[in-house]
Order: structure tokens, then sequence, then C-alpha cells
């Protein structure tokens, strides 16, 4: 893992020949924001800088870069239940959602508190 100035932590692709949703759930359990991001992806980029501007570290898993990526882009289309995968959130372990349920979070004010309850803001 390395820390970057622009989006927070860049996790490293770990090879596990598990489930990939099993493998989604345990990544994103492990830090208090979890980011499924394409480092290509217009609405990843926006979705990073929301956090960052926040104040908030995210841990990024960009797929492109993970062997298994493929594999866990399908499984998150399917938990969602959409033809986008990315960027998908997860705060506190758990799903938040796609860049729509993020920003509906964010507009509504519900976002915040779930960053403090998670430990990733503390003002």
């Amino acid at each position: 893992m390395y820390q970057t100035e622009s989006w927070g932590s860049y996790m490293p692709a770990r090879t596990n020949l598990g489930d990939p949703l099993e493998r989604i759930g345990r990544l994103a359990s492990e830090n208090a924001v979890v980011i499924f991001s394409i480092s290509s992806c217009c609405m990843c980029h926006a979705i990073k800088r929301l956090f960052c501007g926040m104040g908030v570290n995210p841990t990024v898993y960009e797929l492109d870069e993970d062997p298994r990526g493929k594999e866990m882009e399908k499984a998150l289309m399917r938990l969602l239940g959409s033809s986008s995968a990315v960027p998908v959130v997860f705060i506190g372990g758990k799903l938040v959602g796609a860049m729509d349920r993020v920003m509906a979070s964010h507009i509504n004010g519900s976002l915040v508190p779930l960053l403090k309850e998670a430990g990733a803001l503390w003002l």
C-alpha cells in the first residue's frame, strides 16, 4: 500500500482464489471508506474527488489494474443490479452504492454522518 496525494490509499492486487463477492466483502470491510474504481472512468474520478475534498482518505481498488478485476466488476454489477459496475462505494463495510446513491446521500445530508460513524471523518 502507498499513499498518494490525490486519491488516498491505493491497495495492491491480492491474489485470492475465493469467490469474487467474498473478496469484495473482505476488501470493503478492511477500511472505513472503500471505492471500487476503474482508472479511466470519469465518474470514478469525480467520486474520488468528492471524498478527498471532504477530507476523507478512501482506499481505492482500481479494477483495471487487478488481474481478477473483470471478475470483481461482474460481481459488483450483480450486487448493484446494474449494467455499470463502477464506481462502487462502501462505508464502514456497508454498501452505499454507485455514484447516484453517493451523491443523493451527500445532497440530503446523510453522507457525513455515515462517514463519521465509520471513523473516516472527525469534524
